[in-house]
């Protein structure tokens, strides 16, 4: 009986990072897809493909190497490819996709992205892991206005619980945030409907421009705003796991799915750090059960792909950005006391934190990534200056 009740929180933080990794950018890959002139009835499929692929790649990695290992779609991809794709024909969008997925492949393969991730200071890369999480922990809070009730309880429901039951705070929160919802008639449950549909193969095109335009950039932003912030994530939450092997097993499957719409597989970031955190589990060994009930969820989630615009349309936004906020509290903290605990770092760690948090994007590329630069400039001047 202990036992699985110390496995509910655990099952619960999985079911929320595919929940909130879902609701966050499902649309955004549904407008890139249609950009790319597929029906409703591919999109659908590629969805149940890429869910099957997150599915089958998180609960083999975090089994593999017991540790919280959750995979992901680009959402920086996705947006560049939402807007990159107008003109392009379907043939020639899944030339792109296995183009970019080999690249991200060679990159594993080679070592290189290893090498670089090597470079990155451990309280940058906890800086930038805050700085990303931010706006999410600050919706947590900002969606008060105008959602006062739903996301006022979910919020007294998080206090309450954390005081008496910390482990079972989120599980609070999420029970009180689903029957106010309810009682208020905020979960639309008319258009869901549950149906299985099978991806198609689509034979790819490859042209110069395509690739060159729009499958360089969408590595580019893939390996540096997902990537990048995923493997910054796992450093940060103590899980210093070789990069090269999961760029390789990543990248490989989603090559290898890329002609049923699987546009990239990525590591996770904000949504692992939900299966990385102390309320997860109190046990960081045992955490990878976190990440194996997810892929789980995303198994069910691809299987039942054509109903998950359906399904995101009948919860309340505030109330899954109040809950996925209040989950990231907890790794909000503990990354930035990481990031500012080094007295001789703290400058480049802040800068690294707010460049990040700001959100801007410059020629392409996220703000995670040219947090990490401006940062790694600081720490190097510096450093430089010190040695002096």
């Amino acid at each position: 009986m202990r036992s699985t009740a110390s496995l509910f929180p655990a099952v619960l933080a999985g079911f929320v990072a595919v929940l909130v990794g879902y609701a966050s950018s499902a649309a955004i890959i549904w407008q890139a897809a249609a950009a790319a002139g597929a029906s409703t009835q591919q999109i659908a499929g590629w969805m149940t493909a890429l869910g099957l692929g997150m599915g089958i790649s998180t609960l083999a990695l975090s089994w593999w190497y017991k540790a919280p290992v959750l995979t992901a779609w680009s959402t920086p991809g996705a947006a560049l490819l939402a807007t990159s794709l107008q003109g392009v024909t379907l043939a020639e969008t899944i030339g792109v996709f296995i183009f970019a997925n080999a690249l991200i492949l060679l990159c594993g393969v080679t070592g290189l992205f290893a090498r670089l991730m090597k470079l990155i200071p451990h309280s940058l890369a906890a800086a930038m892991l805050a700085g990303v999480l931010l706006q999410f922990g600050l919706k947590a809070f900002s969606n008060l206005e105008g959602h006062i009730f739903l996301c006022g309880s979910m919020l007294a429901a998080w206090l309450v619980a954390k005081a008496v039951a910390p482990r079972y705070a989120i599980v609070a929160t999420l029970l009180v945030g689903v029957l106010v919802a309810w009682a208020g008639g905020d979960v639309v449950t008319n258009r869901m409907t549950l149906s299985v549909i099978m991806p198609e193969f689509i034979a790819p095109a490859f042209t110069i421009t395509s690739l060159l335009s729009i499958g360089l950039p969408f590595f580019l932003v893939t390996m540096a705003s997902q990537n990048a912030p995923g493997f910054a994530t796992m450093q940060a939450s103590g899980y210093p796991l070789a990069v090269s092997p999961l760029i390789v097993a990543t990248g490989g499957l989603a090559l290898l799915l890329s002609p049923f719409g699987v546009y990239s597989i990525c590591i996770a970031a904000i949504t692992a750090a939900i299966c990385q955190s102390p309320d997860a589990h109190p046990d960081a060994s045992k955490r990878w059960l976190a990440a194996a009930a997810a892929g789980g969820f995303y198994l069910l989630a691809g299987v039942f792909g054509g109903s998950i615009s359906g399904l995101m349309a009948a919860l309340p936004l505030s109330g899954i950005q109040t809950l996925a906020g209040l989950a990231l509290l907890g790794t909000i903290s503990g990354s930035l006391y990481q990031a500012l605990n080094h007295g001789a770092e703290r400058d480049a760690a802040i800068v690294t934190f707010l460049m990040t948090a700001s959100g801007v994007t410059l020629l392409g590329i996220g703000s995670a990534f040219w947090g990490l630069v401006l940062g790694g400039i600081c720490y190097a001047v510096f450093s430089r200056l010190r040695r002096a």
